[in-house]
């Protein structure tokens, strides 16, 4: 069950539809992610500070948020650069930041709405700014594309452990989730 985050990215892209002029678009506005992405981490923030559960998971160290919001601001900048065009770099860089929510207890149903947040509020700001609906498109896109990478961390860091500490086979443990989800 264990993800290459290459081949992972290639099918994700394929999936939400992000294209080379989606990535040409990104890229050409780089400058402008890097200006409002401070304020994105801000509007990210505030929105999970909100729930007592983040709050606490947030504040766990005198410097951690400041920190947090710091990574923020290069995550952004980094879906307008792709790093490397978007190829191994950019891939395994998300596939550790997967594996680092789950390590700290920040699970989907904190990210998912954080990222709706932040999708929505840049659309504001491209608004504001003037900028065309193509690059909000293209920020949705890779904003997705992203988000799948944290979750599936979590389902790969789960299955793991369990596969390890039960010794079941992974055909055993899928037909057994199958199973249990039609059971629901």
């Amino acid at each position: 069950m264990t993800v290459e985050p290459q081949s992972f990215l290639l099918t994700l892209e394929k999936r939400v539809g992000l294209t080379e002029q989606d990535k040409v678009l990104l890229k050409a506005n780089a400058d402008w992610g890097l200006k409002v992405s401070p304020a994105m981490a801000d509007h990210f923030y505030s929105y999970l500070e909100r729930d007592p559960e983040m709050k606490a998971i947030l504040h766990t160290g005198e410097q951690r948020i400041h920190r947090l919001h710091e990574t923020f601001v290069q995550w952004f900048h980094e879906m307008f650069t792709g790093m490397d065009d978007w190829g191994t770099v950019y891939a395994e860089r998300r596939w550790k930041i997967g594996l680092v929510h789950v390590r700290i207890n920040i699970g989907p149903q904190h990210v998912v709405p954080a990222m709706a947040t932040v999708i929505h509020e840049i659309g504001k700001q491209l608004e504001v700014d003037g900028k065309d609906q193509a690059l909000k498109d293209a920020l949705s896109r890779i904003c997705m594309i992203d988000l799948a990478f944290i979750e599936q961390a979590y389902v790969e860091v789960s299955s793991a452990a369990v596969l390890r500490e039960t010794g079941w086979t992974e055909g055993l443990f899928r037909r057994l989730i199958a199973t249990g989800a039609k059971s629901m």
